[in-house]
């Protein structure tokens, strides 16, 4: 359980676990469409004192399905729509490249979730990184970040595939695991 002088921060993926994911990438605003319940849980989160983080892979950016003008409007509508039910992301950070490209930043890669932990001065130890992707688990357990995954989105596929971090959390979706963080947090 995270002390008082610790900040107090959940990492989250966004397609999958924010939004309904699609194996044709999320294009445009018109394509995102929050999974029901995950902007709740985000302001849940936010009421109990939890900024709250995106990382995402946006290789479509990369592969060229979409651009920095269609990414924006999408968090544009995303940061809207969780206002509209209280919630608030502090922050989006992306990964726009392939896995041709070989950086740093792509996960199951650490990068991103280092830059995270930096700008918002965080222990792992303490804070859970939330997706539903081996990849998204992956970036997380190789920091020590406590890792969850969703069942929603890719969920149940990586749940099925197992080769899940030890001590991953398991939880049906945002709004589940919210629930159980929260209550456990508290405890």
């Amino acid at each position: 359980m995270p002390n008082s002088t610790t900040r107090k921060l959940v990492i989250l993926d966004r397609d999958g676990v924010i939004n309904v994911d699609s194996d044709a990438f999320i294009k445009s605003p018109d394509e995102w469409i929050a999974i029901p319940g995950s902007l709740e849980a985000i302001a849940r989160l936010n009421q109990a004192g939890y900024r709250v983080a995106v990382a995402s892979n946006q290789s479509g950016i990369g592969r060229g399905l979409f651009d920095m003008a269609a990414l924006n409007a999408m968090h544009a509508k995303m940061h809207r729509q969780a206002a509209a039910v209280g919630g608030r992301i502090d922050a989006v950070f992306f990964c726009p490249h392939t896995a041709q490209d070989h950086c740093e930043c792509r996960k199951p890669l650490p990068g991103m979730l280092k830059m995270i932990a930096e700008r918002f001065e965080i222990e792992p130890a303490d804070t859970p990184v939330v997706g539903d992707s081996l990849r998204d688990l992956q970036a997380g357990a190789s920091l020590g970040f406590r890792t969850h995954l969703v069942r929603s989105g890719k969920g149940e596929k990586t749940l099925a595939a197992g080769g899940l971090p030890e001590g991953t959390m398991i939880h049906d979706d945002l709004r589940a695991f919210a629930l159980d963080f929260l209550a456990n947090a508290s405890a």
